[in-house]
């Protein structure tokens, strides 16, 4: 990596919020806030699908691997930005963003595919209810968990390198909260049009699958309608609702964020999206899914029965 004046590169500057101190105070009570209800509902969401028998089914064995995502997803990014909030260092060493950039990519990745085979999930349960067993066999829901994680971080792997190869030429203040891509892009003293282009038509691979979803959705809809019990409807449209809601709040954000030109990528705007994404986001979810859903929030008041008759 070339440097500036032969200096040694240590490092690099996340500016952040730094150029509104006003609020930092303000975004750090409100997102230890947030980092911790989201400790609290997606572990509360692990832990009870495995506890509970009734929710050892490919949908919780889903949920619940979305919830350790988003788990890790948030930990890579929020506690070095409460750090940076209260704190004058805003540095980052070179390893810690190459690792950051890898983890956070990587993970949000593996969200993008898993969210579309919790759609597949949804299909199976409600259009063919009685082979729904059969088509989502444990094995195959390994699987594609496996494979969700896998092609996750083989895409993280090759945009950290593609990154990272770039010469920075000294540059090394960041304007942004975490190591991400576009402010990344930013910092190249050389054409990124390759690179650019590259990152979009991975992008657009990843994400056309909200198209997927859409076909599933419209299939589950019509077979939804065509349940003749009220009940069964309000429950399938509750799960199927739930997962919607999620789908449209993480691929809306993700593909403002990575699919738009460079030329009209807004640094402030910028970070506003990815604070929503990488923290409203994995804090939302357990409550979209717990409060839409009887099974898990029995599953809740069941262990709270049990505890409290000890």
């Amino acid at each position: 990596m070339e440097q500036k004046n032969g200096s040694s590169f240590t490092g690099f500057i996340l500016l952040g919020f730094s150029d509104r101190p006003q609020l930092e105070l303000v975004l750090f009570v409100v997102l230890l806030i947030f980092y911790l209800f989201t400790l609290l509902g997606n572990t509360t969401i692990i832990a009870l699908s495995h506890l509970d028998p009734h929710l050892h089914t490919p949908m919780y064995f889903f949920l619940s691997n979305l919830s350790f995502l988003d788990l890790c997803y948030m930990t890579s990014t929020v506690p070095q930005l409460l750090v940076h909030l209260r704190g004058a260092d805003k540095s980052i060493s070179f390893g810690g963003c190459v690792a950051q950039l890898f983890i956070s990519l990587g993970l949000g990745s593996t969200e993008c595919i898993l969210l579309g085979v919790m759609a597949l999930d949804r299909y199976a349960a409600v259009c063919r209810p009685l082979q729904y067993t059969v088509i989502m066999h444990p094995c195959l829901c390994a699987l594609m968990a496996s494979a969700s994680w896998f092609i996750g971080f083989a895409n993280s792997s090759l945009q950290t390198v593609l990154i990272f190869i770039l010469p920075l030429c000294g540059r090394n203040k960041i304007d942004h909260f975490f190591c991400e891509v576009p402010p990344l892009l930013k910092l190249a003293c050389v054409d990124t049009t390759v690179n650019e282009s590259e990152l979009f038509f991975v992008s657009v691979i990843i994400f056309f699958i909200p198209v997927t979803l859409i076909i599933f959705y419209g299939q589950i809809v019509r077979a939804v309608l065509r349940i003749k019990s009220s009940a069964g409807q309000r429950k399938a449209f509750g799960t199927c609702g739930s997962h919607i809601t999620v789908v449209s709040l993480f691929y809306g954000m993700a593909i403002y964020a990575y699919l738009q030109p460079r030329n009209n990528y807004s640094q402030d705007q910028g970070k506003i999206i990815s604070l929503f994404y990488t923290i409203v986001t994995p804090m939302v979810n357990p409550v979209i899914y717990t409060l839409r859903n009887k099974d898990v929030t029995g599953a809740m008041k069941k262990f709270w029965r049990v505890h409290d008759s000890r």
